[in-house]
């Protein structure tokens, strides 16, 4: 083999080489690129997901989950108010001594078809208001409720109380509970029932939102 062919074989061999170490080094390149790519994608995506998080949490409210002082309720005496019905009547919560007492607390307008199902059930449940008053409270000021009650006129055969400045709501902690769409603001779907002494006996804050008549039905009859 002459000289000149040797030289060609290695020259050629040289620029071989030379191309394989440019083509990994570029593919080494794309890699760093294309993972430097996805690390900024799931950068923005997490600030992305931050944002609209707290965006939510703007929407209903701020506020965050707290159930401590509703659960603190049971046993104590139940805190007093005095509040509006829909029909102009002032009513007393420790007027009702001697009765038992189950309250509602609810979202109102915003709720429906939850709340006001679980509001006309009580209107219409004969047996239950036997047993006790019942008493559903919303934060609507009162005036708006009308635009309910020509929607549903069975509504109007429950007591529907305004608590339109919060303050009864913020009382019983409902404000924060799990149930509360708009945390801080509204109530969501929550009872609390009260025996004949004033004492708060049941409680409960229901995110399935169901009407729960037999349910307190049966927690008057153990009282």
């Amino acid at each position: 083999m002459s000289k000149n062919v040797i030289i060609a074989i290695l020259g050629t061999g040289i620029v071989l080489v030379l191309i394989l170490l440019i083509s990994n080094f570029n593919i080494q390149i794309n890699i760093n690129n294309k993972k430097d790519q996805i690390s900024t994608n799931q950068q923005a995506t997490q600030i992305t997901q931050a944002t609209q998080s707290d965006s939510m949490a703007s929407h209903h409210g701020g506020a965050s989950v707290d159930a401590a002082i509703f659960n603190s309720l049971i046993g104590k005496s139940a805190p007093d108010f005095t509040l509006e019905s829909y029909d102009g009547k002032k009513i007393t919560l420790s007027e009702l001594k001697g009765k038992n007492v189950i309250l509602f607390f609810n979202e109102g307008l915003m709720c429906y078809p939850a709340c006001w199902n679980q509001i006309s059930a009580f209107g219409k449940d004969t047996q239950l208001q036997s047993k006790a008053v019942v008493l559903s409270i919303t934060a609507d000021p009162k005036n708006n409720w009308k635009q309910a009650i020509d929607k549903m006129p069975e509504l109007a055969q429950a007591t529907v109380l305004f608590d339109s400045n919060r303050q009864v709501s913020q009382k019983y902690g409902v404000l924060t509970l799990p149930s509360s769409m708009h945390k801080g603001q509204f109530p969501g779907h929550s009872y609390v029932v009260i025996d004949k002494e004033g004492i708060v006996k049941f409680v409960r804050d229901d995110v399935q939102m169901a009407v729960r008549n037999q349910e307190l039905s049966t927690e008057i009859d153990k009282l």
